[in-house]
């Protein structure tokens, strides 16, 4: 239940979370960032949030909130301020047990967050990608091939899960897929982020069984030989990494690397679907699948809601933010701000949007995005060389979720060029 007016003003306790009151010259806003209505169509959200000032006070659950890119670039890249390992999500891990043990990329700070990332660096290198981008093409030119011209499909039940669920796991080297515990692992890590809503209730119902398997899934003996999975295990041996810590690492793999990329390729097609001068456009230099790539991340963000905890007291934007403060920070309003872009709310295939916050900032920028874009420019690369046009032939819904921005289903119909 959100605060009352006179409440507003005084400190606010939120399940474990210190009373902290909201800082001189920021508006409170009585909103809930994580209603269902809202994240079924953010966009009006998004430009009141940005309307707010640098930050607004959402005192329904004691935290700040900023959708101006300035201001969202400036906490989400700074780690020494704002920093990840009290976690990305509402809840503050010095205060609160987490559902599973944190990632140790995505919830952790230097040093541990070195570390980790220095083994998945290598892991995930410009020879690993390259070796991999021409597997990517092949599977994408035959998942391709196999829907044009079926009189209609779903895109991310038939595509944009496919995919993925498909062509990252053997990268991986997993011996034993299971592509329907995969999605639903990657909605209970992003759909925690929120609060406990229905959406995160329903993420989290499937956790007795998809848990253990993807535990299990991610131990040594579970992945081949000479792939991605084995090279972090291989960390084991050099004594950079334990085996769990070897195993959480792969593990972050698929909760990172699934879940965006499948709204990533759902909101490509319903972007080039619904802009066919720019579909056209593809199609007539396929170099410009990377821009279009870029393009989607910053027009749809797969990401759209991450938080940061400030770790001292500070100030960003003339505001004073105290230690221990949660703030949510919105990639995707930051990413549609017009300050920064100008006609930010149309898409523009050739933009090159320099500074979007789709994959993050500052150290803690995704470490696997070059093998999302491998994934997502086969799949441009094929339907620009195959497909002739891209029709909806059906309502694009979208998915509510404390997190990801993405489709729940876009019916098309391919046709062959």
């Amino acid at each position: 239940m959100a605060p009352t007016d006179s409440e507003a003003s005084n400190p606010v306790l939120i399940e474990g979370h210190r009373p902290v009151t909201p800082p001189d010259g920021v508006a409170t806003w009585d909103v809930d960032p994580f209603d269902e209505a809202i994240l079924s169509y953010p966009r009006d959200f998004y430009r009141e949030l940005r309307a707010q000032g640098p930050f607004a006070w959402i005192p329904r659950y004691a935290c700040l909130m900023c959708g101006r890119h300035q201001e969202t670039e400036e906490v989400f890249s700074d780690h020494t301020r704002f920093v990840s390992s009290r976690g990305v999500g509402l809840q503050d891990f010095k205060l609160e047990k987490p559902w599973r043990p944190p990632s140790m990329l995505l919830e952790a700070d230097p040093p541990e967050h070195t570390r980790a990332r220095k083994v998945m660096t290598r892991a995930l290198s410009p020879r690993v990608v390259k070796g991999l981008r021409e597997y990517f093409r092949t599977e994408a030119d035959k998942l391709i091939d196999r829907l044009i011209d079926v009189e209609s499909f779903d895109v991310v039940t038939e595509l944009a899960e496919v995919f993925p669920t498909t062509v990252v796991p053997a990268a991986i080297g997993l011996k034993e897929n299971n592509p329907e515990f995969l999605v639903a692992y990657g909605a209970m890590v992003f759909d925690t982020v929120g609060p406990d809503n229905e959406i995160r209730r329903r993420a989290m119902a499937k956790a007795p069984d998809v848990v253990p398997w993807i535990t299990q899934a991610c131990t040594r003996e579970q992945l081949l030989d000479d792939y991605i999975g084995a090279d972090v295990h291989d960390a084991v041996t050099t004594g950079e990494l334990n085996e769990n810590e070897a195993a959480m690492l792969v593990r972050s793999l698929f909760s990172a690397g699934l879940d965006t990329t499948i709204a990533a390729i759902s909101s490509a097609v319903w972007c080039l679907g619904t802009h066919p001068d720019a579909f056209a456009a593809l199609r007539q230099d396929q170099g410009l699948a990377k821009a279009c790539f870029e393009e989607v991340l910053r027009f749809t963000s797969p990401v759209h809601t991450f938080c940061r905890t400030a770790n001292v007291d500070t100030e960003v934007a003339g505001i004073r933010i105290e230690a221990d403060t949660k703030v949510i920070c919105s990639l995707a309003a930051a990413n549609l701000d017009e300050e920064k872009w100008p006609d930010a709310s149309s898409f523009k295939i050739d933009r090159k949007p320099i500074g979007h916050l789709a994959f993050g900032s500052g150290i803690h920028r995704c470490v696997g995005q070059t093998i999302a874009r491998a994934e997502v420019e086969a799949i441009l690369t094929a339907l620009a060389t195959r497909v002739g046009a891209i029709e909806i032939t059906g309502p694009a819904t979208w998915r509510p979720s404390n997190a990801i921005n993405g489709l729940a289903t876009l019916p098309v119909r391919l046709t062959r060029q």
